[in-house]
């Protein structure tokens, strides 16, 4: 058995990985960039050593660093978590050229699996169903774009070397294309380094369901059931849940067994996940499901089949790295209950879900649910990875148990001054639709605003956060022949509202400032101060285009004296590994322009601003 581990990842998965082997009595070993020096994973693991700068590629992307850490710490193994280098199969093969154990599959499984044109076709000759479309060797945009015309609109062209939802983009219509082609080649180029696509037929109803499949180094592969994730906002999963519902044993023994003949076709070896894409337009059927790619890495959200397995996924990564046989046969594996996870984002729905970015200074879960997190009260979420903070995970007897039951947790939570999708999270699962298993990967798309948040918390809330910051007693706001009340001006984050509260229930010694926190909202009230005031400040509607956060320029559409019209793209900032597009709020004309493509920029700049003009 493996004694000494190094974990080449951070946050939420490093500290995962070190829960297991701190129980297996296994020493960690963490490793962590600037931005991370006083992170989490790195005071739980026993011995933690610094390797570079913030960026990524400064750090966590430096294989060579990482491999000598290990061997300067005295470590037998590397974790690489998920994300990072977990699907790198030329840094696989140099931990094991190293003399280092790998947790992970064979680097030659790795590169069968890593991209998606050449493992769709490697499925395909080995009887697995996959998704109609275009796997061809010329990339030409010609050629690319008489392709999606043959298999018809709307495709989906996707990198071969993508995933978390980067490096795709939905196409409606033939003159759409190029653009969004260009787009999804920059975005690839950029996070994979690699900007070659493949095309897909996009399906009008689709699941998304996917299989856990674990193989060991005796010639054994066994699925762990099926998951479903198709409930996603621009391709990245929002909340994935086990089992998939309506499937039925007929199709879970087809599906399944489609995932094991997958694994078996590259030797694979460890936790791995076949990914499929169902037409949900009849229910689910075998004959409706197809391959779509295969996560060579243990997933983001594999504590659902935890949860409904009781089984401990990375202790099995551990004992099938030491070579092991699997800690389970096929028939000694079943499902118990249902088991949901959201991921809990450090985002403002209400600002198109922008990253926040800050420092935690309230940080309380809900309760009744297992957290698995990488950050605790007082840790400062960066600009430089990815904003998740935690997972929440309910389990329950029935889907509806666990749905509930994970709605309540996500309810409870207050975070502060970090905005979060708590609330989008709740008003999701709280969905007509989602609680009736009416899904597919459309369904936050199709909801729109309905699933957002409210911007205010209810009258009652601020009544009773009014009342709490107001000195009060049993004749305050007394009228003879008059009801009790009051109304007076307080300040909701920052911004003056009128409140109608029951001075009686006020407070000799009167609170500073209230945290109001309903439906995984959160808002802070403070008593009106006129020097307090208002604001906010380069709001669009001045026709202010500010930097929505710390990033880099990556397009500029426009030029100083254009003409635009509203919801024209004017700029493209990227950060948090994300593309985001900066667009005219009315019509008018550019006024003024600071931006230049590849220029660094801070959150607040005025990067343009766009006038009304004459008329």
């Amino acid at each position: 058995m493996i004694q000494s581990l190094l974990i080449a990842n951070r946050g939420e998965i490093a500290c995962r990985i070190i829960r297991t082997a701190r129980r297996m009595g296994i020493r960690t070993i963490a490793v962590y960039s600037d931005a991370d020096a006083d992170a989490l994973h790195v005071r739980e693991a026993d011995e933690a050593v610094h390797i570079g700068s913030s960026p990524v590629r400064e750090s966590y992307l430096v294989g060579d660093r990482i491999i000598a850490t290990a061997k300067a710490t005295g470590a037998q193994a590397i974790h690489p978590g998920y994300g990072f280098l977990s699907e790198n199969a030329e840094f696989a093969q140099a931990v094991i050229d190293a003399g280092l154990i790998w947790v992970g599959p064979n680097p030659s499984s790795i590169t069968a699996m890593g991209l998606k044109d050449a493992a769709k076709t490697l499925m395909h000759d080995a009887g697995v169903p996959t998704t109609p479309g275009y796997l061809g060797e010329d990339q030409s945009p010609e050629r690319l774009a008489a392709e999606a015309d043959a298999i018809g609109y709307p495709v989906l062209i996707k990198a071969v070397a993508g995933g978390g939802g980067k490096g795709m983009r939905k196409v409606d219509a033939a003159a759409d294309f190029a653009d969004a082609l260009l787009s999804c080649r920059r975005e690839a180029a950029s996070s994979f380094g690699n900007d070659q696509v493949l095309l897909e037929k996009w399906i009008t109803n689709p699941r998304h369901i996917e299989v856990q499949v674990f193989g060991d180094t005796h010639g054994h592969v066994v699925h762990l059931f099926e998951r479903d994730c198709s409930l996603q906002r621009r391709h990245q999963k929002v909340i994935e849940e086990a089992p998939a519902p309506g499937m039925d044993e007929a199709t879970r023994a087809a599906v399944c067994q489609a995932a094991v003949n997958a694994a078996k076709a590259v030797d694979y070896v460890g936790a791995g996940t076949i990914e499929f894409i169902a037409d949900g337009s009849d229910g689910l059927r075998a004959d409706r499901i197809w391959f779509m790619e295969m996560n060579t890495r243990l997933q983001v959200e594999h504590p659902v089949t935890e949860e409904i397995t009781g089984q401990d996924l990375v202790e099995w990564q551990l004992r099938v790295a030491s070579g092991e046989p699997l800690p389970r046969t096929q028939d000694q594996l079943s499902i118990n209950g249902w088991a949901m996870e959201a991921r809990l984002y450090a985002e403002d729905p209400a600002k198109g879900f922008l990253p926040s970015i800050g420092t935690l200074d309230t940080f309380e879960l809900g309760g009744g649910a297992r957290i698995d997190t990488g950050v605790e009260e007082g840790a400062a979420i960066s600009p430089y990875y990815d904003p998740m903070i935690a997972k929440v995970i309910a389990h329950g007897d029935t889907r509806d148990a666990a749905r509930l039951r994970l709605a309540a947790a996500l309810d409870e939570t207050v975070i502060w001054p970090l905005r979060t999708n708590a609330g989008f999270l709740v008003k999701a699962l709280e969905n007509a639709d989602f609680a009736a298993a009416r899904l597919d990967t459309g369904l936050i798309a199709r909801e729109g605003d309905a699933l957002l948040p409210p911007a205010d918390p209810s009258d009652a809330a601020m009544a009773d956060a009014a009342a709490a910051l107001t000195p009060g007693g049993a004749l305050a706001g007394f009228r003879l022949n008059a009801p009790v009340r009051a109304e007076a001006n307080f300040l909701l984050n920052g911004h003056p509202h009128v409140v109608r509260y029951d001075p009686r229930l006020g407070d000799a010694r009167p609170l500073e400032d209230v945290l109001i926190a309903e439906g995984g909202q959160v808002w802070e009230m403070t008593p009106w101060r006129v020097a307090g005031g208002a604001g906010a400040g380069g709001a669009a509607s001045d026709g202010a285009i500010l930097s929505p956060m710390p990033g880099r320029i990556i397009a500029v559409a426009v030029t100083a004296g254009q003409t635009v019209t509203k919801g024209q793209k004017l700029l493209t900032l990227e950060a948090m590994k994300m593309e985001h597009s900066l667009v005219a709020p009315f019509d008018g004309v550019v006024a003024e322009l600071n931006a230049a493509e590849g220029g660094q920029v801070s959150e607040g700049v005025l990067l343009a601003r766009i006038d009304h003009g004459e008329g």
